[in-house]
C-alpha cells in the first residue's frame, strides 16, 4: 500500500496489512484498501486512529462514522458483484491494528460456507490491470454512493 506511512493522529497503517493490500482511498473516517488477492472481492477499513485494537476504543462519534463506513463497503461490493452473503469480520489475532474485513462470498467459492480462514489455498494477484480496474471502480461506486446515486456503481 503506497499511503502506509502517511497518517492522522499518528495513524501508521500494520505492515502487514500494507504488504497485502493495495491504496485504494481515505474517508472521513478509515482507509480504504484493496486484498491483493482477487479470490474474493476484498476491502480492508483502517480507522486512521493510533493505537487503537478494538471497536469499542474509538470515541462515540468515530464508531458511527466507523459503521457507517462499513456498511458503504458492504453496499459497494453488493452492487458490484452482486454475492450471495457479504462476510463482514474484525478478528486481529494476527494483527492487532483495528481492520475489518468486508468481502463478498458465493455458493461456488472454494470454501463456502465455511469461513474463508478455514480453507488453506495459495492466492491469485492480481495483474497490474486487474488491480487498476478494480480500484478503479470501486473508486466510481465509492463516489456514487457519497453522493446517493446507486447508478454510478453500474456505469
Amino acid at each position: 500500500m503506497d499511503k502506509s506511512k502517511e497518517g492522522l493522529l499518528g495513524f501508521v497503517l500494520d505492515e502487514r496489512l500494507a504488504s497485502s493490500s493495495f491504496f485504494i482511498e481515505d474517508w472521513p473516517l478509515c482507509r480504504v484498501a484493496l486484498k491483493s488477492d482477487r479470490t474474493w472481492p476484498w476491502l480492508y477499513l483502517v480507522p486512521r486512529r493510533d493505537n487503537i485494537r478494538e471497536i469499542c476504543e474509538l470515541s462515540v462519534l468515530d464508531q458511527v462514522d466507523f459503521i457507517r463506513e462499513v456498511a458503504m463497503a458492504q453496499q459497494a461490493l453488493q452492487i458490484l458483484y452482486k454475492p450471495e452473503k457479504i462476510n463482514t469480520a474484525a478478528l486481529g489475532n494476527m494483527v492487532p491494528q483495528l481492520h475489518v474485513h468486508v468481502f463478498a462470498r458465493y455458493k461456488d467459492d472454494r470454501a463456502w460456507p465455511q469461513p474463508v480462514w478455514a480453507v488453506q489455498a495459495a492466492e491469485t494477484p492480481y495483474t497490474d490491470q486487474e488491480k487498476q480496474a478494480e480500484i478503479q471502480k470501486l473508486k466510481k461506486c465509492f463516489e456514487g454512493l457519497r453522493r446517493g446515486d446507486k447508478a454510478a456503481c453500474h456505469q
